[in-house]
């Protein structure tokens, strides 16, 4: 039996999407022979035609380019070694800075009340002083500029201002401690760092300053540090090595902004894996792979205008920064955010959404799942009357949890949760204003994204969990690793396992609408008996219990084979009773399977995450087994870890 879906967009929105002005452009253009609103049949022919689908979005967005492209794509059979859009000539900030009016480009709100605004004519003058200063202090084609900053308008201006020069542009958040931050710059030998001094978190502000004194003392790269003044005007900072205030800086009166351009494929971003594991890989990202996939899925996928308003709840070091700054090159209103996503309560995103007209609202299923528990529901306090779309990433967004949204928050409403990452800075798996959504479910796979699921012999499936995999090169694959010449760790990362195929490391599954469902991380997979078993199937069950807050599992080596563990953070005043332990057990076999019920259930007072706010079961499994945590700057709060070492009930059956 069919199930029902939770949305249907009505024909009104169908017809005024973008996404169907493609479809019109790409039979007339490019004889692609789609009729009309038919997504699965334009997901074949931008497979089918990669030159001609990938050439088309080049001229629907109208990309700005000092020389067009000679050939749009060479060697396809390489993966990697396809070389995209080649002889073409372009700047990723003249692009994003298309527009210079007085529109609305930024909104920056913080959890202290803080309101700024930035019209596009403005951001193009903040824009030229900042980039007038970096050209005075050197900084020239492929120099790093790096930014330690919270989620303020400067990040984006920085950001701009070196993309501009043909510099590459690095960031991380100032939660980061200096360990961190150095594992990360430190490979890369920044130029010029900017840094605020300090962020803002739970109410307070939390100054950085005596972390940038040691970041800056351990860069000999550096030439220049400049202080962004944010939490305490007046924090003295002349004792940092080569600090200048932010101010002094941009006090260049620049009218003009000469962008350079670049080849297609010229650095433009280095971001970096978690680092859970060891030191963070620096993945280097390409100025138009970025540019042409970020406005697909903005302007096609989120149907994303210049009279919208998008906002994404991030930090400057998660890739959903990079992703929602791409929003400018459509001319659309950013809104920025620093501090704590439920302070001063629960609501607090929610009325932001409603104070500035808000229509697409970016956030994470551990978002969604925090305000359920606090019994957030639509009120007059957050009517919710502008989001057209809710967007949900970070991990995967549980059936249960579109029952929320649709019961809770607002029934008409696009729910769509994309998946991809920091590997490719953008999606594989999105959604889309022409097609339902079906709970529990990825509306459809991403345009030119030749997205299969294999199993462990590399043969497609469809209706059953395997190795999430693309078969085919697109432009937003890395350039490569930095300091990486012969490509060696580039080719073992996403190669090694299944030749000239991209192996992306999540359990997921195609349905046959074409809609995916994610399950978890390949390598936090549970294999009890030799099943495997994505850890998303138990969170799902166990915390749709109220006295549930959040639960992780991981799987321990025990008597040659593996069993569940199941680790709670439970509600406030809740205690994990034999009557607890026996109905989350109880809720695992009724509605998963047998096979899905945990050998073991400890409650723990917190969790450990990463920096983006993602629960990480690696380093769990590795505390339980006894093994050591190469790199505990990549979590957010690595004291939590302390609670799994020597668990006395995971040494007895």
């Amino acid at each position: 039996m069919n199930p029902k879906p939770l949305w249907r967009p009505d024909p009104a929105r169908m017809h005024h999407s973008a996404m169907a002005d493609f479809i019109i452009r790409a039979n007339a253009e490019r004889g692609a022979q789609v009729t009309d609103y038919d997504y699965p049949a334009l997901y074949r022919w931008s497979l089918d035609d990669p030159a001609g689908f990938w050439s088309l979005l080049w001229d629907f967005f109208n990309i700005k380019a000092e020389a067009p492209p000679e050939q749009i794509l060479a060697h396809p059979e390489a993966m990697p070694g396809a070389r995209w859009f080649t002889g073409a000539r372009l700047n990723f900030a003249e692009n994003l800075l298309r527009f210079r009016d007085e529109q609305t480009a930024l909104v920056f709100r913080n959890e202290s009340g803080c309101r700024r605004r930035l019209s596009y004519a403005e951001l193009y003058r903040e824009v030229a002083s900042v980039r007038a200063g970096l050209e005075a202090s050197g900084v020239g084609t492929l120099d790093r500029v790096a930014a330690y900053l919270p989620n303020l308008p400067e990040a984006v201006i920085v950001m701009l201002a070196t993309a501009s020069l043909g510099a590459v542009y690095s960031s991380a958040s100032p939660d980061f401690g200096a360990s961190g931050v150095l594992d990360r710059f430190g490979q890369i030998e920044p130029k010029v760092l900017f840094a605020s001094d300090g962020y803002l978190y739970n109410g307070k502000p939390r100054g950085t300053l005596g972390k940038l004194r040691q970041i800056a003392a351990a860069l000999p790269s550096l030439e220049r540090v400049v202080v962004v003044p944010y939490v305490d005007s007046a924090a003295r900072f002349g004792d940092i090595r080569h600090a200048v205030h932010y101010d002094d800086f941009r006090r260049h009166t620049i009218q003009t902004i000469e962008f350079r351009p670049q080849a297609f494929d010229h650095p433009l971003y280095i971001l970096y894996s978690s680092g859970t594991t060891g030191k963070p890989k620096c993945i280097v990202h390409g100025t138009g792979g970025v540019l042409l996939q970020h406005l697909k899925e903005l302007g096609l996928h989120c149907d994303l205008h210049r009279e919208d308003v998008l906002f994404y709840f991030t930090t400057c070091g998660w890739m959903m920064w990079n992703w929602l700054v791409s929003g400018l090159a459509l001319g659309a209103t950013l809104v920025l955010y620093d501090g704590s996503p439920l302070h001063p309560d629960a609501e607090a995103l929610l009325r932001m959404a409603d104070e500035e007209g808000i229509t697409v609202f970016g956030t994470s299923a551990k978002y969604l799942a925090a305000i359920e528990k606090a019994g957030v529901t639509r009120n007059p306090k957050a009517r919710l009357d502008s989001i057209r779309s809710i967007l949900s990433t970070g991990s995967p967004l549980l059936p249960e949890q579109y029952d929320y949204v649709y019961r809770e928050l607002k029934p008409q409403i696009q729910l769509a949760s994309i998946s991809g990452g920091t590997d490719i800075v953008s999606c594989f798996a999105l959604g889309n204003p022409l097609l339902p959504v079906y709970r529990g479910e990825l509306q459809c796979r991403g345009l030119g994204m030749a997205v299969k699921i294999f199993d462990s012999q590399g043969h497609s499936l469809v209706g059953k969990p395997g190795e999430l995999v693309c078969t085919r090169p697109f432009p937003a694959m890395p350039i490569g690793f930095w300091n990486d010449p012969n490509g060696e760790r580039y080719r073992s990362a996403y190669f090694g396992r299944f030749p000239n195929v991209w192996h992306h490391g999540d359990w997921s599954a195609l349905t046959e609408r074409g809609g995916l469902i994610i399950y978890g991380r390949s390598d936090a997979v549970l294999n009890p008996g030799g099943v495997r078993i994505g850890t998303a199937e138990i969170y799902r069950q166990v915390e749709k219990l109220p006295e549930i807050m959040e639960s992780l599992a991981v799987g321990q080596a025990w008597r040659g084979d593996v069993r569940i563990v199941l680790f709670v953070r439970l509600a406030d005043g809740i205690e994990l009773t034999a009557e607890l332990g026996n109905r989350i057990r109880r809720e695992i076999r009724d509605n998963a399977s047998p096979r899905h019920v945990p050998a073991k259930i400890i409650a723990v007072p917190d969790l450990p995450r990463t920096r983006s706010g993602k629960i990480t079961e690696i380093a769990v499994r590795k505390i339980i087994h006894g093994q050591e945590i190469h790199n505990l700057e990549a979590l957010a709060n690595p004291e939590a870890l302390e609670a799994f070492r020597n668990r006395p009930e995971l040494a007895i059956d």
